[in-house]
């Protein structure tokens, strides 16, 4: 599996901005690959956009930030889980790892 976590995120959010801090080393030390979104980044957004409107069609459910975790992002992408919102560090770890205990189990 190519499994990578998509932050989307706003330049103007804070919270996104506060997780920036630490969500990057997180994802990495879980061994995904991170790709950092901004929605005003319009040539990496539509890139990504299709996984994003596959989880969300009309972008209402989605949090700031919003992580979606899925394998082979640059491809045949399929969803794994997500992460919405701010969390410290510690919790943040915890979701992303119960994200990736859900896709162990169904293997």
């Amino acid at each position: 599996m190519n499994l990578a976590v998509i932050k989307f995120s706003s330049e103007e959010c804070g919270i996104c901005h506060k997780m920036s801090f630490y969500d990057k080393k997180v994802a990495e030390e879980l061994n995904l690959q991170f790709i950092d979104v901004k929605m005003q980044d319009t040539a990496t957004y539509r890139k990504y956009r299709k996984i994003l409107l596959t989880q969300y069609p009309d972008k209402s459910e989605m949090g700031w930030p919003t992580y979606i975790v899925c394998d082979s992002p640059e491809g045949e992408f399929q969803i794994i889980g997500e992460v919405k919102g701010g969390h410290p560090k510690g919790e943040f770890r915890s979701r992303l790892q119960e994200v990736l205990n859900s896709t162990a189990s169904q293997n």
